[in-house]
């Protein structure tokens, strides 16, 4: 009864004029650049982050959500008409959306899409409902020691779950690491590695490195590839309806699919992207019915899969962040900073100070789920006009906002340059295949592991065994080790390196 008393109070806040308002324009504008070849759910928030700033935390909260799960849906959109994923977790419905289009179905493709992500998402939310009470109530029994080894699963979770090479993950993740200790030691007030620039001093910001490696980095590679590559549907999508038949296969998949990505959302490192993967592995794994399309052929199930997997993986991410206050992949990562950004400590402590914002924002979700129904298949046509816009006038646009957006949260020139540096890098790391979200991930638990960590050996009195003798730490801990353990066995090293090559 009592998590019904919380989703009534959820509602009563998200049904507010106000916050309604801002679920739509964050639904709005998630969809909207999502739509954008090559611009995901991580250089959508990070680039619409300084725009939160002057609102209310609630509300600033559930419109950074609806971003999030906006341009989850807007990237499918481009990935069936344009063969471009919208963002990463797009790759995998690219494959038989777009041969759908092509084949005149791209409006099954596309309700298919929408439908899996509706059905996904509310069920995503619904666990995140059910499950953060139980969860928050452990979370009151961790100290330091247990929240730093949870972060050290949290890293090798991310290492482990990476697409891509280990090593190159490890990289990223100490990178951000030695990233967060730019700045002033909070104990002794001393600046560290700051070159004597006074600017440094502060530590890099993390909009700056977020804007500069997902934004600027995601530009760069996308003006490196030539005008030609693009192949945009310009005709009006008739037949939106899938069949009978559609219907028959892509429930089971959708089910499948929303399974699978509220189990893996959970997960360090996981989320959207990992999900989509799987799903679509799976669904290539399970039988073909007599005269069904061959997968890689515009099969249905190939599009409804994946994006309930990853809908409902980035609904059930934010159990770990809102319980635990440790975020399980880069969004979640740049919503850390937006709870700090309005003075939230993100955590266990958030469910019951500020139950408003937290009921709020879980309610807000199923609300945002219903009005991205309505803002993605009946406005296609929009969209698609919107795919047509020649890159070269688009890529300076969002450039300027992006420099608008970060000179206006410290009104600093440094930060546009240091935005500019990093996407340069950002683009060096697409280049060198080097996935940036671990990066993120080291940067902002970075500093969080080493205030738990100095907070633990004070209290132990500098005894570094407090990590094994106390229970909890020590069974994360070791869960950490058995994980590096099985990645590092041949066969499952083989088995993963399959998995991500499925582009």
């Amino acid at each position: 009864m009592e998590l019904f008393d919380n989703l009534a109070l959820g509602f009563g806040v998200a049904f507010t004029f106000q916050n309604l308002i801002y679920a739509f324009i964050g639904c709005l504008l998630g969809t909207l650049i999502g739509v954008l070849p090559g611009v995901g759910p991580v250089a959508t928030i990070a680039m619409l982050l300084p725009a939160t700033y002057a609102l209310p935390p609630v509300a600033a909260l559930i419109m950074l959500a609806g971003i999030y799960y906006g341009a989850q849906y807007g990237g499918s959109t481009t990935a069936i008409l344009v063969n471009l994923p919208g963002e990463a977790s797009s790759v995998v419905t690219m494959i038989d959306g777009y041969q759908m289009a092509r084949k005149g179905r791209a409006g099954p493709a596309l309700a298919a899409a929408g439908l899996g992500s509706f059905f996904a998402g509310c069920v995503g939310t619904l666990i995140l409902a059910a499950f953060a009470g139980p969860l928050t109530e452990v979370a009151f029994k961790f100290g330091p020691a247990e929240y730093f080894s949870l972060m050290v699963l949290g890293l090798i979770g991310a290492v482990v779950l990476a697409s891509g090479s280990l090593i190159k993950a490890v990289g990223m993740i100490v990178l951000g690491l030695l990233m967060g200790l730019i700045g002033t030691d909070v104990n002794s007030g001393v600046a560290r590695f700051s070159f004597d620039i006074p600017e440094l001093t502060d530590g890099v910001g993390f909009i700056v490195i977020a804007m500069g490696v997902f934004g600027y980095g995601e530009i760069i590679s996308n003006l490196a590839k030539p005008e030609e590559d693009r192949e945009v549907f310009t005709a009006k999508v008739t037949g939106l309806m899938p069949t009978a038949e559609d219907f028959k296969n892509m429930v089971p998949a959708i089910l499948r699919g929303t399974a699978l990505g509220s189990a893996l959302g959970i997960l360090p490192g996981g989320g959207a992207l990992l999900a989509a993967f799987a799903a679509y592995t799976i669904e290539k794994k399970t039988k073909l019915k007599p005269g069904e399309v061959p997968f890689g052929q515009g099969n249905i199930r190939g599009v409804a899969s994946p994006e309930s997997a990853n809908n409902s993986a980035s609904q059930t991410s934010f159990i770990p962040l809102l319980t635990l206050g440790i975020p399980p992949n880069a969004v979640m990562a740049l919503m850390v900073g937006a709870m700090t950004i309005h003075n939230i400590q993100p955590g266990p402590q958030v469910m019951t100070s500020n139950p408003e914002l937290f009921w709020g924002l879980i309610a807000s979700m199923w609300i945002g789920n219903a009005m991205l129904i309505i803002l993605n298949l009946p406005l296609i046509g929009i969209w698609i006009k919107l795919l047509t816009v020649p890159y070269r006038w688009l890529f300076p646009a969002i450039v300027l906002f992006c420099a608008i957006g970060v000179y206006s949260t410290n009104n600093n020139t440094w930060d546009i340059w240091m935005v500019a540096m990093f996407g340069v890098i950002g683009y060096t790391f697409i280049k060198l295949g080097m996935e940036p979200a671990p990066l993120l991930l080291g940067f902002i638990l970075g500093p969080m592991m080493e205030e738990n960590l100095r907070r633990a050996m004070l209290l132990s009195r500098g005894d570094w065994s407090v990590f094994v003798t106390r229970p909890l730490s020590a069974s994360l801990l070791a869960v950490a080790l058995l994980l590096l353990i099985i990645v590092a066995l041949p066969s499952i090293k083989s088995k993963r390196q399959e998995a991500f090559v499925e582009e």
